[in-house]
């Protein structure tokens, strides 16, 4: 018999059938009988338990198993016995009758059909060459997304938006003139106390909409507007502060620019600031401004033939007369500021430090040029002479706010507006003490050769900048920087299209070579094109830097390195004291969670071990004078560094207290070492050989700040003869941390878009190394930059310029604009920018710093056919 019930490989073959099998028939006499044993006949040999049960020997079929145990029954001794007397009584067989027929029937056979061997063949050649084709496709496809992904064609998954894109807007930013109340009844509509609940417009402001909605014939209140000299802590300087008025025009003495006007209070609900503190830098909290009060006096609101620049003919104009009262509307198209500001300075010459006689200005805006050097020389030299306290001429120290633009800058109404006010919120209200320049960069000097051709240099000037502002214009190039600062090896870490002395890498060397070039400045502003501020500069500016001088030196670069959020931190005293406790204790952060775990590397006290260059076991040491770089081959002209006056223990927070700082930034200054900035080993020349390193660095984003003479020349010298230089976020804070200068970050009031939770934000923007904003891989400056976009204050911010031009009176993403401003919408429920009732006027904003702010493009309406009025000017006003 076969191994297999059926055989596979046997061809079928017609079979006869079988005889049926007899059973014989036991009486019941031959169970009881006992017949001795003897051997079985042939014939019953031959239908034996083995035979009968079985098909066919050859098939290698098996016997079911209830015939087996049948068949084994008839084994028993009786019927053996019975059997055996039987066969040897009577050869003979019994008679048929005594015998039952049985048809039996065997098991169903079972075949598989066995193809043929032709076609098998077929079908492991098609199977082959299947697996062969799918090995070439998936070798083939590998090389073509590494190819994809070395040329930066790789299609990403979108990520998953962030979660503060989830919170809701804020609406209340766009309130208007009409809602404005004092800022004592204001309730903000963020941030908002856990059990305040959410915000929503009372019920009052919504019956009033709908009043304002039924009754057309009701004229609405707009609230009198005052001049911003009237506020009583505005920081502009007075006549009885021994300044001389500053005027436009020499032909005109009383020609003298209008002041801007603000409205007490805030539209009602409008949200509190979220970093920085009003209260702290001494700015108008309760007063907002609106933009006819901003920008009026500087051709805003009325037509070309008039003077102006014919914007503000659109939207809301209640109440605009009033921005020009008495002084009615200056004409601003014969205006030259160049000239405007020597006028200014010589009128106030006694107040400052003598001028540096020089036989042959530079390129650009000079502001002693043609003045009567000579006489301010004597006075310099009789004060000499004269008792002490009794001098002629003044010690006031100039700074000079420079602008950086380039030739190819397109000028718009709204750039004129904004330069005119940083001209005259500046250097007009303050005596001369500010001189406004612009710093302008020509980007193809192969076509424009202005270092071999006076007449070109003058010419590219006439070509590219508004002839009010030619006078005030400095060029410099790419080309002039490479001259200068030669020797410098390019890392080249943003590619061979961005060299180190080009415009977005080496824009500080523009900067540092001005300085060096204008010996009579002590402090230079760098400021940008698109910044916009909604309160007066000079007002600004002014408290920014007074309050810079007051700061102690004691923790001011670990305060420096954080944001300061009032709603979470307290007051500055209370932020002060967890940015010292932070710093010297540690926090445990995402690089130092598993510091304390046995046998970790960075449990061991004992041995340096970090996390991004720091001690993640401990806190850091506070930085106290000087941090120089590691190789002394990379200290340069360090003699004349500060140095503290006693140990940082010791210190009472005395020292650096009436120090001008000779770096103040708007943004902090954070360690990059470690994060996720993509520029933060951008720095070159320095010795790194020997496990050194990058040399200790810090950094602000935004380049706009104050930096002082001493600070700008160690700069330039250190570029120039070091062969030192750091991206221009960069290199300033790391030059004043290396020399010992006083840095201190300035934190301005900022708002954000949506309703971020407080704590959560706080622990977003100092998730850093300590408590701070950098220093670790979880820092938000690098990959988690985004979460800033929604800021009235950073680089890529999308906020400010939505928010700018909402106030200006655009329409943005289909909201906002005249119709807006003007008519209330019932269907609205005020719970997003989109769904506002509106009809409240033109939107009114506080005092706040907004960046970027670029290409606002304004109606314009010339107004050729209107008659121009003849100005008479109030010798009152």
């Amino acid at each position: 018999m076969g191994l297999l019930p059926f055989n596979l490989f046997r061809a079928r073959e017609t079979k006869e059938p079988k005889l049926p099998v007899y059973h014989e028939i036991s009486s019941a006499s031959s169970s009881r009988t006992r017949i001795p044993c003897t051997p079985r006949s042939p014939t019953k040999e031959h239908y034996s338990d083995a035979d009968e049960f079985s098909d066919d020997s050859d098939d290698g079929d098996t016997t079911d198993s209830s015939i087996s145990s049948s068949g084994s029954s008839r084994r028993t001794s009786s019927s053996a016995a019975s059997a055996a007397s039987a066969a040897s009584a009577a050869p003979l067989m019994l008679p048929r009758k005594r015998f039952q027929v049985v048809a039996r029937r065997g098991p169903v056979r079972r075949y598989l059909y066995r193809l043929p061997n032709k076609i098998v063949r077929y079908l492991c050649f098609a199977m082959i060459s299947t697996i062969i084709i799918f090995i070439f496709v998936l070798v083939r496809a590998s090389q073509v997304e590494n190819r994809r992904i070395a040329e930066g064609k790789i299609e990403k998954k979108p990520a998953d938006p962030p979660p503060w894109e989830q919170f809701d807007f804020l609406t209340r930013y766009y309130g208007g003139i009409q809602s404005v109340i004092p800022l004592a009844n204001n309730t903000p509509q963020y941030p908002r106390l856990e059990e305040e609940g959410p915000y929503s417009a009372s019920r009052q402001q919504q019956q009033q909409h709908g009043q304002q909605q039924q009754d057309q014939d009701i004229e609405h209140s707009v609230p009198p507007s005052k001049a911003f000299t009237e506020y009583a802590t505005a920081g502009i300087p007075k006549s009885e502060d021994g300044i001389s008025e500053c005027y436009v025009d020499d032909t005109k003495p009383l020609l003298k620019v209008p002041p801007i006007r603000y409205l007490e209070g805030r539209p009602d609900g409008f949200p509190d600031h979220i970093l920085g503190s009003y209260e702290l830098l001494s700015l108008p909290e309760d007063i907002c401004f609106d933009r006819f009060g901003r920008y009026g006096p500087y051709g805003y609101g009325y037509s070309v033939r008039m003077g102006g620049l014919g914007l503000g003919e659109h939207g809301d104009q209640e109440g605009a007369d009033a921005v020009w009262g008495s002084a009615k509307q200056l004409d601003w198209r014969a205006v030259n500021w160049a000239d405007v500001q020597r006028r200014c300075f010589n009128a106030n010459a006694a107040r400052f430090q003598p001028l540096a006689v020089r036989d042959t200005p530079p390129h650009g805006f000079y502001i002693g040029e043609g003045l009567k050097l000579s006489k301010l020389a004597a006075r310099a030299s009789a004060d000499e002479a004269q008792p002490s306290g009794q001098k002629l001429q003044g010690d006031v120290p100039r700074t000079a706010v420079v602008l950086r633009c380039w030739d190819e800058f397109v000028w718009r109404e709204e750039d004129i507006l904004n330069l005119r006010a940083l001209i005259a919120e500046l250097s007009l209200a303050s005596g001369g003490r500010y001189d406004v320049h612009l710093l302008v960069q020509v980007r193809d000097d192969a076509k424009n050769p202005i270092w071999a051709d006076d007449d070109t240099y003058r010419s590219r000037i006439n070509e590219t900048i508004p002839e009010e502002f030619r006078g005030i214009a400095t060029l410099w190039s790419v080309t002039q920087m490479l001259a200068v600062y030669q020797g410098l090896l390019d890392l080249y870490t943003r590619g061979p299209d961005l060299p180190v002395h080009g415009s977005y890498r080496g824009l500080q060397m523009a900067m540092q070579h001005f300085a060096y070039n204008h010996p009579e400045y002590e402090h230079f502003w760098q400021w940008e094109m698109d910044i916009r501020y909604t309160g007066h500069y000079h007002d600004l500016f002014s408290k920014l830097e007074s309050w810079a001088k007051t700061q102690p030196r004691k923790g001011l670069w670990e305060r420096n390195a954080r944001f300061y959020m009032p709603h979470v931190h307290g007051s500055w005293e209370d932020f002060k004291q967890m940015a010292r406790v932070q710093t010297e204790h540690g926090t445990v952060g995402p690089d130092n969670l598993w510091h304390t775990v046995p046998g970790s590397k960075l449990s061991d006290a004992n041995k340096p071990s970090s996390v991004h260059g720091f001690q993640a076991s401990r806190g850091e040491q506070s930085v106290w004078g000087p941090q120089r770089p590691l190789s002394e081959n990379d200290w340069f002209e360090h003699e004349a560094d500060p140095v503290p006056p006693t140990t940082y223990e010791r210190d009472q927070h005395t020292w650096g207290v009436g120090e001008e700082a000779d770096l103040l930034t708007l943004s902090p200054m954070f360690n990059p070492d470690g994060t996720g900035w993509k520029l933060a080993d951008d720095i070159t020349g320095y010795n790194e050989t020997g496990g050194i390193g990058k040399p200790p660095r810090r950094a602000q984003i935004i380049t706009a700040s104050r930096m002082s003479r001493r600070l700008l020349l160690a700069m330039h010298r250190e570029t120039a003869f070091k062969k030192h230089h750091a991206f221009p976020e960069m290199w300033p804070a790391t030059v004043a941390l290396h020399h010992g200068l006083k840095a201190v970050y300035a934190p301005h009031p900022v708002y954000v878009d949506r309703a971020w939770p407080p704590e959560y934000m706080a622990r977003v923007l100092n998730g850093g190394r300590n408590g701070a904003s950098g220093g670790a891989r979880t820092s938000v400056f690098g990959d988690r930059e985004h979460n800033m976009r929604g800021l009235t204050w950073y680089y890529n911010a999308g906020f400010s310029g939505n928010l700018y031009r909402r106030w200006m009176g655009l329409r943005v993403n289909n909201d906002g604009g005249e119709e807006f401003e003007t008519t209330v919408d019932q269907s609205g429920d005020d719970l997003a920018p989109g769904t506002m009732r509106g009809g409240e006027g033109r939107m009114c904003l506080p005092p706040m710093l907004l960046h970027p702010v670029k290409e606002v493009e304004l109606p314009v309406d010339s107004d050729e056919g209107q008659e121009m009025a003849v100005f008479e000017s109030d010798p009152a006003a």
